[in-house]
């Protein structure tokens, strides 16, 4: 029955004869596939499990971009440096511009998915081995198996042998584990890709270094219903793409910076091990037989709010950057687009009920490891980056990406007018001064937060104040 078989396998079809084949390769035996994948040795997430389910997910005509399109995505972003030049100090940042379909943002994305997932997933495949433990050795001391367990073992088998920590059990819990969020994971990152309109939407740099790309099937959605014309709507959000590229590609401690703040918070999040065990519990211990069944858990929230201090405030310093990045590319797109596109106050809109809102791509991976992409008070960084601008001229403004330490912080989002005018406990007056004595200070008495060295140290620095 095709219910038995784990994360969609499911039987070739005709009369029932022939072996079932997966649906992931070009026809490939199902066991023979089955076996490969739990042969991954790969770390706590199926990768390879996690690309094909993602894959399948978009179905048939994700995979190509017309020429065509490809040329029109070249053009958008070609125009967007044009207009971007003069309201920004930052220079391009890519070196290439291109069209991606569905499929291709996802395996271009797949190398950051992995920093960014592997280190939540190792706890709770961990947790889930501990509940599997925990429940298994409660059936064994109790000698009451399910009748479809009792029926699976030969006579004679000693449950605790194979549960325990060498056991074959608990060493296949390693790869099942790997394969339970492997397709969790390719769900999520399969149903971002139907949403998505290009490589930095989400907040993240996801794509490679030094490529702006816009994916004109998540354009064309984008665009659908507004009545504004395909190539104003195309431009916009090829502004929105150049300037993520310029900040990224020009701020040299960006990138690691806001993929390291991704995994600081990651590393502190607590996996309730009471809440897996629980669930793993009230799984038939047959669904060993049947990993779909244990997939089911990964559903659950089995994620602990933050509450210590060091996790409440890697939290907010992680808020804080993708909020100050955000808002810069929303500040700096609207002044590019302001006597350009008739419909750009129409488009930015859309781009913010979109974020607001999220779509089910972003809930999905939420739920997964306990982070949502979207930063809150996004309009407030927009609003300061507009008032630094006025106040400082774009110069000034774009020198405050020059060290993390230069940066506002969360109280400077609610009463901005400080940290413009340089009224504001520690707020610097000539960024470009307090950057050359960051340079020449020793690393633990310079800088406004103690010093930190560039992309490795927070914005706000270690004060947990960043919190909303």
């Amino acid at each position: 029955m095709s219910g038995n078989l784990p994360f969609g396998f499911s039987p070739s079809g005709g009369d029932g004869g022939e072996e079932p084949r997966s649906p992931f390769g070009s026809g490939a035996p199902f066991f023979a596939e089955l076996e490969r994948l739990l042969s991954w040795q790969g770390g706590p997430v199926n990768w390879e499990l996690a690309r094909q389910i993602a894959v399948r997910s978009l179905g048939d005509g994700a995979t190509t971009v017309p020429i065509g399109e490809q040329h029109q995505v070249t053009e958008a972003l070609r125009i967007a440096d044009v207009w971007l030049d003069p309201v920004t100090t930052l220079p391009s940042g890519a070196t290439s511009a291109a069209g991606w379909s569905r499929v291709e943002w996802i395996e271009k994305t797949l190398p950051v998915w992995r920093t960014l997932c592997d280190p939540i997933a190792a706890k709770v495949v961990e947790a889930m081995r501990t509940g599997i433990s925990s429940g298994l050795s409660q059936l064994g001391g109790s000698g009451e198996l399910p009748e479809e367990l009792r029926g699976a073992l030969p006579p004679g088998i000693d449950l605790s042998a194979l549960m325990g920590a060498g056991g074959p059990v608990m060493s296949m819990m390693n790869q099942v584990g790997g394969m339970l969020f492997g397709a969790q994971v390719g769900q999520a990152i399969g149903t971002l890709a139907a949403e998505v309109v290009s490589s930095t939407e989400v907040g993240l740099p996801l794509g490679p270094v030094g490529t702006a790309a816009l994916v004109p099937a998540g354009v064309a959605d984008f665009g659908s219903g507004l009545e504004i014309p395909a190539d104003e709507v195309r431009i916009y959000l090829a502004l929105r793409e150049s300037a993520s590229s310029r900040l990224f590609a020009h701020v040299p401690w960006l990138r690691a910076h806001v993929l390291g703040a991704v995994e600081e918070y990651a590393r502190g999040i607590a996996v309730d091990t009471e809440a897996v065990g629980r669930v793993m519990r009230m799984v038939d211990p047959s669904a060993l037989m049947n990993p779909e069944r244990l997939s089911e858990a990964l559903g659950e929230d089995v994620f602990n709010d933050a509450t210590t201090p060091e996790q409440q405030a890697a939290l907010a310093r992680l808020e804080l950057i993708l909020a100050l990045v955000e808002g810069w590319v929303d500040h700096v797109t609207d002044a590019a687009a302001t006597g350009h596109l008739p419909a750009s106050a129409s488009l930015r809109e859309m781009v913010r009920r979109r974020r607001a809102e999220g779509g089910p791509g972003e809930q999905t991976f939420a739920t997964l490891v306990g982070l949502s992409l979207r930063p809150r008070r996004l309009r407030e960084a927009a609003a300061l980056w507009a008032a630094l601008a006025e106040a400082r001229g774009r110069d000034g403004r774009d020198a405050v990406w020059e060290h993390p330490d230069l940066l506002p912080t969360s109280d400077d989002l609610g009463s901005p007018d400080g940290f413009v005018h340089g009224t504001s406990s520690g707020v610097l007056d000539d960024p470009i001064a307090e950057i050359e004595k960051l340079r020449d200070t020793p690393p633990a008495e310079g800088g406004r937060s103690g010093g930190g060295p560039a992309g490795g140290e927070s914005p706000g620095g270690d004060r947990p104040d960043g919190a909303d």
